[in-house]
């Protein structure tokens, strides 16, 4: 079994632990759309797609485990650390690499390196194109705007 098949058999374990049935659907929609998206900007940028989809399939378990959106990114990165090391899919580097990218996933105003700008913006490809009929949150305007751009979308 592929590492990210492995991942994603136990983030789909975590998410049937969720009691209200319209919350875990839109948890699911999410994290395997954000995990699509980063497959799809990774192999467009030459960046691991494995890797990004599997921080993608990890940068919001913490919320939704937890039922609590605050300070979220950074207790995601650590619950994403504790989850590699159990399951033994990456090395420490890889792990690393996958927990900075979650850690900072939520500051969309900020430029970090490649692979968190990718999840930033897999993140924000998912909330702007699932409803297209809601307005693009101010913070994520700039970045949807350059992803559209960048993958000739009107």
């Amino acid at each position: 079994m592929s590492r990210l098949k492995e991942l994603r058999k136990y983030v789909n374990e975590e998410l049937y632990r969720m009691d209200d049935a319209e919350e875990r659907t839109a948890a699911f929609v999410h994290l395997y759309g954000v995990s699509l998206a980063a497959t799809m900007i990774a192999k467009k940028r030459g960046l691991d797609p494995e890797l990004l989809s599997m921080a993608a399939m990890l940068h919001d378990l913490y919320a939704y485990k937890s039922g609590s959106y605050e300070d979220h990114a950074h207790k995601g990165a650590e619950l994403a650390g504790e989850i590699l090391k159990k399951l033994a899919l990456t090395d420490e580097h890889e792990t690393e690499k996958i927990c900075s990218a979650i850690y900072h996933h939520d500051d969309k105003l900020v430029t970090d390196g490649a692979m968190e700008e990718a999840l930033k913006d897999a993140d924000v490809i998912s909330h702007c194109l699932h409803d297209t009929a809601k307005p693009v949150k101010e913070k994520e305007q700039e970045r949807y705007k350059k992803l559209c751009e960048e993958f000739g979308m009107q």
